[in-house]
């Protein structure tokens, strides 16, 4: 399913990413729970994945503390650092996905109350499938269990089922290009 997806993905034009890169930004920062958050847990795009650069723009224009993860080689564990130049202020690190600089100030996970999940692949149930690191897994693990999650993906991202172990959290809402889905509803829209 990794490898399809993926391909899937790398196969769309330029101009289909862009265009539905800006939809999911929209969507996304339209959000009450997005809105509302003070200090949102961000992404930057890995490959083919969604440009979400437009919605770390707008949390920084509407004054918020953004932070992004960096892999924690020793502990297998993602640490989150406060970026507000995220042309300066990151490089490719583990994988060659985009990382914010070491030495930038660290973030308490309890200060945490919104997070972006990436993901490869996303279910109706909320279930995601990553690549295979289980870096998010044990970070949403860590998080307080009220902080909004949210998946921003393709259309195409969204599949029947994703394949999961009963330890494995699920999103609160997928958000698509075209939709957005609340698929968590014991959990409700943050």
């Amino acid at each position: 399913m990794r490898i399809a997806v993926i391909a899937a993905r790398d196969a769309q034009s330029p101009d289909t990413q862009a265009a539905a890169s800006r939809a999911i930004t929209e969507r996304i920062a339209a959000l009450p729970s997005f809105a509302a958050a003070r200090c949102p847990l961000l992404t930057l795009p890995f490959r083919s994945e969604w440009d979400t650069r437009g919605l770390v723009a707008a949390a920084h224009a509407q004054g918020k503390t953004v932070v992004l993860p960096r892999v924690d080689h020793a502990s297998r564990m993602l640490d989150v650092h406060v970026v507000v130049d995220v042309d300066g202020e990151t490089a490719p690190g583990y994988r060659g996905i985009p990382e914010p600089a070491a030495e930038l100030p660290r973030v308490e996970l309890s200060a945490i109350d919104w997070v972006l999940v990436p993901g490869v692949a996303f279910d109706h149930d909320g279930r995601r499938l990553g690549y295979g690191g289980g870096f998010y897994d044990r970070l949403l693990a860590s998080l307080d269990p009220g902080v909004a999650r949210i998946a921003g993906a393709f259309d195409l991202q969204v599949v029947p089922a994703v394949p999961a172990a009963p330890h494995d959290l699920v999103v609160d809402m997928i958000v698509t290009q075209t939709r957005q889905m609340a698929v968590a509803p014991a959990r409700g829209e943050r």
